[in-house]
């Protein structure tokens, strides 16, 4: 009888965290700070074309798993976008995981937000393994060294959380280059 219940304690936990049609917006999510390689996220795109992670090696990347079913992903995109056009010029990729959707409504998310980024499509939920992920949204800061430093979520991150990070993310990938310039032996 114990294992039953503990099974009903955890569906419980996670329906609690996961994505809802009728969650609240948040001002921001909970960040957890992380030190983990990202794992190779390669698939096919909405459109039907190849893409991998790996395209965007030496980047920093914020990487959103999302599905248009979700009410804090439709809180979050405007968002997302908006940084994502921010930050662009500063060599910063997006990156979207578009999980367990139907392709019409993800294409139509795509157009109804004018997403600037890709997205995989991720139609089997096969990624969330990858991230260990309980609910959506999530979203994942990696340096450009492809390690995740940052995980925000489950629920929507906003403008001002997701871009404070990016800057802390650059400053310090800033401070590091001018370290081992400054280190380096003249030639």
């Amino acid at each position: 009888m114990r294992p039953l219940r503990s099974v009903l304690i955890v569906v419980l936990v996670v329906g609690a965290v996961a994505c809802t049609r009728g969650a609240a917006p948040t001002e921001g999510t909970g960040v957890r700070s992380v030190s983990e390689p990202l794992p190779v996220l390669r698939g096919d795109d909405l459109q039907g074309n190849p893409i991998s992670s790996t395209d965007l090696a030496g980047k920093v990347l914020v990487v959103n798993t999302w599905a248009s079913w979700c009410t804090p992903c439709q809180q979050e995109q405007p968002d997302l976008v908006a940084v994502a056009d921010r930050y662009a010029k500063r060599g910063v990729a997006f990156l979207g995981i578009n999980h367990m959707d139907q392709t019409a409504q993800a294409q139509e998310w795509v157009r109804r937000y004018h997403v600037p980024y890709p997205s995989i499509a991720d139609p089997s939920g096969r990624f969330a393994a990858s991230f260990d992920y309980v609910g959506l949204p999530d979203t994942y800061v990696v340096d450009a060294s492809g390690t995740i430093r940052f995980a925000i979520g489950p629920g929507a991150t906003t403008a001002t959380q997701l871009s404070g990070l990016l800057d802390q993310m650059l400053a310090a990938q800033t401070s590091a280059s001018i370290a081992t310039a400054t280190n380096s032996p003249a030639r």
